[in-house]
Formats: C-alpha cells, structure tokens, sequence
C-alpha cells in the first residue's frame, strides 16, 4: 500500500476512534469524569492531587475510595494511584482516622448532623471525613464536583449536611415492569430475574443517587400491588436493598390497605380489627428479618379506587397509626399520602385533601408523616403551593414533587423543573407570620417536625440515558440537590449540572442555563397560562383536550377547571365561589381574593375573569392569554436557535438527540397553542391579536386527534 494512502487509512482510524471517544449516550449521567480540557488547568490539578488514603473497612468506605480513585484518574487523565500532588486526600470517619488528624478536628464535627461531611485541607492533606460512613461517601462526590466543575481546591474548608432527612424517589413501577406516567423505557427492576441475576445498573442507581444525597427508594407504584409483600419478592427485594446499602439508599414498598385480606387470607382490612393489627406487626417483622434497614411503607389509601380505612368506617389517622406501630419497634415510618378526592364530594378538588386531613392535625403518631403534593390538583405546570403546607403545624409534612413530566409533555419536552421546586419552596405561608416559607415547613424549623421528607416521582427508567430525554436528567439532579437543601438556587444548579454533564467553557454554560431557566415558563405559557390547570386530554395526559367533558367524574373533565363561557374563563375559588382560598392563611387568601392583588400567573387559578378584563400590561384577558401561548410557542424556538448555535460544544449524539426533541417540542407546542386558542375562541368571540399566528388547522382536527398507545398510561388495577 502506497505511504499516502496507509496515512489517509490511519488518519480515518484516529478520526473514528476520536469519534467514538467523544460521544455519549449519557449513560454516565453527571459523573461522566472526562478528562479536563484545559491543559493549564488540568497541570494546576495535578500538581496538586496526590494519593488517595482511606481508613475504615466498610463497603460505603470501599465504595467512596473507588469512586475518588475513579474519578480523579479520568479527570486527571493518569491512574490515581500515580498522582503525587502536593496534597494526599485522606478519607475516613473521625473514629477511624489517624490520631494526627482527628485531633485536628477537636469539636468532634458538631456542625454536622449524621449524614454531613467536612471537607478540610490540613496541611499536605485534604481531609474528607464525618460522623458516618455515608457522610464520607457523600464528602468524596463533593470533592470530585468540585474538580468537575473547576473550582479551587486550595484552603477548602467545607461543612454542609442535609436540611431534611428523608429524601427519596418514588418510583411508580409496576411488577410487570410497566412504569405508570414513565416515558423513559421499562421499569428498572427485572422482577422475574431478581434475585440471581442482579443488572450493573442497580449498582449505577444506587451511585448516581448518593452522589446527589437520595437517601431512599420506594421500588413499586402508590397504585400498590399486594404480591411484593410476600416471601417470593421479599427475597427480590432483598437482593436490591442488599446492593443500595453501601450508598445509603433505604429501601420502601408501596403498601395496599387490602394486603391482608388478598395475601394474608383475612376477611377485612379493618384497622381496628385486632387480627389485621396482628397480621401487619407479623408481616412488618418478616420483611425487617430480609432486609434489616427497611424504611418502611408509602402508602395511597382511599383515592382513585384504592382501598383504605375509610371503607371501613375508619379515618386516615386510624390507618396511618395503626400501619405506624407495626413498623415503630424497627424505626420504620409510614408516608401516608394525602392525594385525595372523591367521586362522592361535590367540593373543589382543590379543598379536598385539606378537609380530610387538616381536622386530624397532631393526632398522627410521630413515626408518620403525610406526604402532600406542592399544589392541590395534580402536578400541574404551574399551581399555588399546597394549603396544608400552611395548615398542620402538629404533624410531619412532606412535599411530593413529580419529576417525571405526566402533565409537561413527556420525555419529549425538555422543561427544567427545579425552577418549578423553587418556587413551591419560597412561597410563603405565613402560617407563623411573613417568612413562613414551605422550605421551612418542610424542613422542620417552623415547627420543630420530629421527620421531615421531600419525595420525587422517578422520571427514571430502562433508556440508556435513563430519562429518555438528555436534558431530563437535570431534573433528577435537581431534585436531589434541592432534596439536600431547599434553599439553594435552580439557576445555580442548571450551571453546576451543565458543567458536570457537558461543558465548563463560560459562554456554553451560561447559554444552556438560560435556555434551561426559561423552559419552565415556556411550557407554562404554550400550556396553561395564567393560571389555567388540568386542560390535558383525557387517561394519557398527552396533548390539550379543554374541550373534554364527558367523563363519569367531574374532576376529571377539564371542562370543570377552566369553565370557560361567553363571560370569561376561570375557576371561582374567593368566597363568591368555592371559597378555597380560605383554606390558606388570611394574608395569602387576601391577595388570592382580590383580583387586583392576585398574581396574574394565578388569576385563572382562582377567578373567573371577562375576556375583557384588563391585565396590567393593558391587554384584555383574552389577547393577554392568546399572546402567552405565542409567547411559550416562540420561547422554544429560541430555545432550539439556542442549541443550534452551541452544536461545535457537544458530541454529535447528544446534539442531535436534543435537536430533535427540540423540534418535536416546538412542534407539540404550536399544537397546544392552536387547539386551545381556536376552542376557547368560541366562547370569547373575539379575533387573535396581532402577533399570534394563526392556527394550523380546524378545532374540529385537534379534537379528533387519537393516541391510544401514548407511554406513560396508568394500568387498570
């Protein structure tokens, strides 16, 4: 072969090595540890990373001295074990730690709490070290954020612990392995291979969890199924908790109320009923004897065809406490969830859970803690924080965040949701004055809660990049991050994501935070502006369907939450309507009451407002909202100019899988726009103003659009 063309044929080889080299499937998530690219910087680190010495003989020990060796050989680009830096990294709890160096650390690390790590440099060491083991571990993926996002690593000195304590992701996976509302593949868990065949993913969830400080999973779905609570997936269960523990990760199990009459043989579910009280301190101890550091039960009861107390005559106290003493003797909790309504109630959807719950405030035992959802409907793009947040100052509250998008298109529409948990979390209750913000409820400091929780709805599944959409998987990170701390900010964690998962060059990080921040209102704006809720179509929540009103339910007719006519548009929650607001504190519910005090991404939330009526930027209600959809419409348009204009900055996979979300997005969202604005045209008999494009097709197309086979549906139980 001629010496050109052997070159040219060498040339191409290197070509697509470097090709493959380069792209990602995004498997790796954020602790994908590339090599640093900036050769001066990459010197500077080396210079200064010497070896890694770990004292303690735990596996969470052995987990964390992997993962630095890990971590720090690709981003340093030589084995860890050759680094000879200035400073020596020592890991190790301070009962485990030399002498020398623990007596370096004379407070006995009082400013943490049993999860918190200190991060310290100490002469020609860097000192990672905590009260646990799992402190440690959580130290060490610190440290290699702070390599990865190319901060300093000189004079560190850093003290941080968790402000809640449980921070879990409830997976709503099914035993057949379909996941309810999922759109990223199959469900994790391989139930028919468990226990003898255990997948390297597991272990790859377990890590991506703890390197964000997860500290729980709930396997199966709140739509519960008895089975998982018998011997045969005890031992599947088992198996999985067994390869969580070293990162920290509890276990959980959806409980059904039913379970002890469809698996335990009994003729009721009673919770006063002497035999199912025994039936689950009997079935509590079998589990506890499987996994010993199970965290206990999450529990739906009595909503959308579950079973529960109330089938007997009972109330959710009598069943969360009952499930409670069970699990006491093991340190077990239960999160009993207060997403309810019934078919039977004519109030507001949005009163319900309030009027059950918030009678029985300090009546539940203090191993339970009521799961609440940030708004009263259902994950919505955008609705006002939860009144029980503001209303149950006795009784441990958690917030249940969705992460996975039922309401926000999919896997397909790239929408940063820690923007959403922040503004749930500033939002203020006064619930003991100004200042009584939800992220204090949450936390406990407003009221000293004995268990304090924050729950996320996996968005996770079987796709290689886990949440179907690249993008999406900021907002795993982000639940995480926020889970930790509550007060920290979504801009600030959109930056740090951005760096860990694709680039730390300036200009690229700060374009792709902005288009992240701006996601959420956009689909706010091309889905349900101005306080506009549940308009999706029907069982999928896949697309707009304002004009369903045929369903059994009422509140399952968005027609009964926009109540569009030839008036207005809006739902009546101020006392000349339903009077919800009265269930928040009188602050609150004066600046709801008022029309002109209400927040305009509210009005329609809680009035219903003329077409007419004139918002503060001097639009009327009617070209005000046409005018929002056009507004979410062309905000995804910049965002696809965005990422056009950043295609040299990102490996060609992971460009053109975005590209084309993007433009499926785009699309979706100019669908959302016509159908909407071409239905609620017929009541507000006025033209779209200037500036709105005209609608693509018929209202009569939109409305006979199918997708019977859109993911994500919820199974019949």
């Amino acid at each position: 072969m001629p010496k050109y063309l052997k070159w040219l044929f060498t040339f191409g080889v290197v070509l697509v090595l470097q090709s493959m080299a380069y792209a990602t499937d995004g498997y790796k998530l954020w602790l994908d540890y590339k090599t640093i690219s900036d050769s001066t910087l990459l010197k500077e680190y080396q210079s200064l990373v010497g070896s890694v010495q770990a004292y303690g003989n735990s596996e969470t020990i052995e987990k964390a001295n992997r993962e630095l060796h890990e971590g720090l050989s690709g981003l340093l680009g030589m084995n860890a074990k050759k680094l000879k830096g200035t400073y020596s990294i020592v890991i190790g709890t301070y009962q485990t730690l030399p002498k020398d160096i623990a007596s370096q650390f004379s407070n006995g690390l009082e400013n943490i709490n049993e999860e918190g790590y200190v991060i310290k440099s100490l002469g020609n060491h860097i000192v990672i070290t905590a009260k646990t083991d799992i402190g440690v571990l959580y130290g060490a993926f610190n440290f290699l954020k702070r390599l990865q996002t190319q901060r300093s690593i000189e004079n560190l000195n850093i003290t941080d612990s968790p402000k809640i304590d449980i921070r879990i992701l409830n997976h709503w996976d099914n035993l057949d392995r379909s996941v309810e509302r999922g759109y990223a593949g199959f469900s994790l868990w391989n139930w028919h291979q468990l226990p003898d065949y255990k997948d390297p993913r597991y272990e790859d969830y377990a890590r991506a969890n703890a390197s964000i400080g997860i500290n729980g999973t709930v396997l199966t779905n709140v739509n519960s199924n008895a089975l998982v609570l018998t011997p045969q997936y005890l031992e599947k269960v088992k198996a999985l908790a067994d390869i969580f523990r070293p990162y920290g990760l509890k276990v959980y199990l959806t409980a059904r109320f039913s379970a002890p009459m469809e698996i335990g043989g009994l003729q009721t579910a009673d919770p006063l009923d002497a035999n199912v009280k025994t039936w689950w301190k009997n079935k509590v101890e079998e589990i506890y004897t499987y996994i010993p550091d199970f965290g206990g039960f999450l529990v739906k009861a009595n909503s959308e065809g579950q079973p529960g107390p109330q089938n007997y005559g009972r109330n959710h106290v009598d069943g969360a406490n009952m499930m409670a003493e069970a699990l006491a003797p093991f340190n077990g909790v239960v999160m009993w969830r207060a997403f309810v309504y019934s078919e039977h109630d004519a109030t507001d959807r949005a009163k319900q859970a309030y009027n059950e719950f918030v009678p029985h405030d300090g009546q539940f035992k203090d191993n339970v803690i009521i799961q609440v959802k940030n708004g009263p409907i259902d994950f919505q793009p955008r609705e006002p924080f939860h009144p029980m947040f503001g209303a149950m100052p006795n009784t441990n509250l958690m917030i249940e965040f969705q992460i996975t998008q039922e309401y926000m298109g999919g896997a397909t529409h790239l929408v940063y949701q820690p923007k959403l948990f922040e503004e749930v979390f500033e939002a203020d209750t006064y619930q003991k004055g100004k200042g009584s913000t939800v992220a204090k409820v949450i936390d406990g400091s407003l009221h000293n809660k004995k268990i304090t929780g924050v729950a996320g709805v996996s968005n996770i599944g079987t796709d290689r990049n886990w949440t179907g959409h690249h993008f999406l998987q900021a907002n795993w990170y982000g639940f995480g991050r926020l889970a930790w701390d509550p007060y920290l900010n979504s801009e600030d964690i959109a930056k740090e994501w951005t760096r860990m998962t694709f680039s730390n060059k300036a200009k690229f990080v700060d374009k792709v935070a902005d288009m992240m921040i701006t996601s959420r209102e956009a689909v706010v704006n091309y889905m349900t502006p101005l306080g506009l809720h549940h308009i999706m179509a029907t069982g999928h929540h896949y697309g707009p369907g304002p004009w369903v009103g045929n369903l059994s339910r009422p509140e399952w007719n968005p027609v009964y939450y926009h109540k569009a006519d030839s008036k207005g548009i809006g739902f009546d929650r101020t006392p000349s309507g339903s009077n919800a607001t009265a269930q928040y504190a009188p602050e609150v519910a004066a600046m709801f009451n008022n029309l002109t005090s209400c927040p305009e991404k509210d009005l329609l939330w809680f009035h219903h407002v003329q077409w007419s009526y004139k918002l503060k930027n001097g639009h009327s209600l009617w070209n005000g909202m046409a005018l929002k959809y056009q507004e979410g419409v062309n905000q995804v348009a910049q965002m696809q100019t965005t990422w056009n204009q950043l295609e040299n900055d990102v490996d060609a996979q992971r460009f053109n899988e975005v590209k084309m979300m993007l433009n499926i997005q785009y699309k979706e969202a100019k669908w959302w726009k016509d159908a909407c604005l071409l239905y609620f045209q017929q009541f507000s008999k006025m033209e779209l103003p200037k500036g709105v494009e005209a609608p693509a097709h018929t209202l009569e197309y939109y409305q006979n659009l199918q997708f019977p086979y859109a993911p994500g549906i919820r199974p019949q139980w």
